[in-house]
Order: C-alpha cells, then structure tokens, then sequence
C-alpha cells in the first residue's frame, strides 16, 4: 500500500478535506465566542472529521469502482480502482484500517470532550460517530446504497451541515443554543451544493450505470434551477442570521464569500455542458470553507 503514494493520496480526494471541516470551524468559534473553547476538543474533533470524509472517499472509490459507475465516460478525474492504480482488495482494506482509526479519534474526542461525567452524552456521541460511518460507507457500497437512491443530499445536509456544527458546538458547551441552527442550515445547503455539481457533472454516466442521484431522477434542467436554488437560499439564511444575532460590524465579514458565490451562480447558470461544472466544483467546495471560517472568524473577533 505504502509503495502507491501518489495514487493513495489521490484516492483520499484532498480537496474535499476543507469543505468537510467547515461545520467544526464554525462550531468551534462559536463556542470560543461563549468563552467555552477548547484547543484539544477542537484537535479530535478536525482530525475525527478528516478521517470520516477519507473514509468516505475511499469507499465512493470502492463502491463506484466495483459496480462500474466510473468508466470511460466520466468527466471527473480517474478514480483510483478504475485506473487499477489500487485493487478493490486493496481499497478494502484501507477502508477497514481507516474505519479503526475512526474508532480511536472517536474515543478520544469523547474521553477529553466528557470524560466521565457524562455517560449518556458519551454514548450518544459514540452512536452519532457509528451512524457516520455507516454513512461515509453507504453511500455506494452495499446491497443498496443510498447514493443510488437520491438520498445522498439528505445525508449531505445532516452530516455537514446539523451535525457538524451543532454536534461540534455541543463538544464543548454540553448544550444545543438556537443561534448555531442557521449557520448550520446555511453551511448544509452549500454543502448539498457540492453534492449536487458533482452529480449534474456526472449525470449522464450515473445514468448509464444506474445510478439514480437526485440530479439523475429531476433532469439536468431541474438540477440546475435547485443548485442555484441552494445557493441562494443559503445566503439568504446566512444573512438572515447576520441580522438577527449581530454583535459586532465583524459579523458582516463572510459577506466576502457571497461574491464568489454569486459568481458561480452566475457561471452554472449560464453553463451548458455537464463539462462546465466540473471546475466549479473546487470553487464551490473552497468558497464554502471560507464562507465558514469568515464566518466564525466574524465571531471570535
């Protein structure tokens, strides 16, 4: 495994690493914000993170690779197993190492977030990491998977979005406050964006391999019209929030981020090839991780 450098850190799709911590940063600076922040809850938290969304990756690679989704017809980069870079035997069992190491990030995360003085919040937070992995998994790989079935901007939403900003801020202040919801559904609805680009990009080779993404099932006219609606909706709720929990002219400062964000409307918008969408897809992902960390950052300061 350890001969193939370049094809594994390939397979670990780096560029998605800073779209996945997005929801910790936000999470994190608001409870910096409430004077609860921790720099060692905050270590476990982004390293747990990064290891689910390699995890992730890895079994996107597996799954797609062994039914054949990713073939000659795709747009994106070759994927791993479908270069034969890496064998599916290979894969799998880098998936079951990572899913070990997501094992011991989520005990530590648990043991210096709670220690044990609290045992449910510790069992609960246990059960949300399982259901995580059985999410980064399930995606593409099993009997029926939910990428298959349009669900995967569901879990995209909850995952990115609720739960890792919600969750994160709970890490450390051991309550839920009603000022991280919005942020939290903003960051969800970007984060569903990326999804979404990815498969109107992918769209007519998901649907020779019968893979029905939801851009699949809706048509590339109608996947359209929700991505931008994804995004404007986004914005529109960020700056709902902006508005309603300001405290300080920096809270206005990931406004910086809606001009890239418009932009990309603008190029989706007028994009008429699944071809088109591909370099906007690290746009997006990247712009979504400076619209969290401005937004935090709007915050602490």
């Amino acid at each position: 495994m350890f001969k193939k450098i370049k094809p594994w850190l390939s397979a670990f799709r780096l560029r998605t690493l800073p779209l996945s911590v997005s929801g910790i940063i936000i999470g994190s600076c608001f409870a910096h914000y409430n004077g609860q922040f921790n720099a060692v809850i905050m270590t476990f938290a982004v390293l747990l993170t990064i290891a689910l969304q390699v995890l992730s990756n890895l079994a996107n690679d597996y799954g797609d690779g062994i039914r054949g989704t990713d073939n000659e017809n795709r747009i994106g980069p070759e994927r791993a197993i479908q270069s034969g870079a890496i064998s599916p035997e290979e894969m799998y069992e880098a998936i079951k190492i990572n899913v070990l190491i997501v094992i011991v990030l989520t005990v530590g995360l648990i043991f210096v977030s709670f220690g044990s003085k609290f045992f449910f919040y510790a069992m609960l937070f246990f059960l949300l990491s399982g259901l995580s992995v059985y999410a980064a998994v399930n995606y593409t790989v099993g009997n029926s998977p939910y990428g298959y079935r349009g669900l995967g901007d569901v879990f995209v939403f909850i995952f990115f979005g609720l739960l890792s900003v919600v969750g994160s801020y709970f890490l450390y202040t051991k309550q839920i406050d009603h000022h991280v919801f919005l942020p939290a559904i903003s960051l969800g609805l970007l984060s569903m964006g990326v999804l979404n680009l990815n498969n109107m990009r992918d769209i007519d080779s998901d649907r020779e391999a019968g893979k029905e993404t939801l851009a699949v099932k809706i048509g590339k006219k109608r996947a359209k019209q929700y991505h931008i609606a994804l995004i404007v909706f986004a914005i529109g709720i960020s700056f709902l929030f902006s508005i309603l929990y300001y405290s300080s002219p920096t809270n206005f400062l990931f406004y910086i981020a809606y001009i890239p964000l418009i932009i990309h409307v603008n190029i989706v918008r007028k994009a008429t090839s699944p071809k088109d969408y591909d370099p906007q897809l690290k746009v997006l992902a990247l712009t979504t991780f400076l619209f969290a960390l401005l937004l935090g950052v709007g915050y602490v300061l």
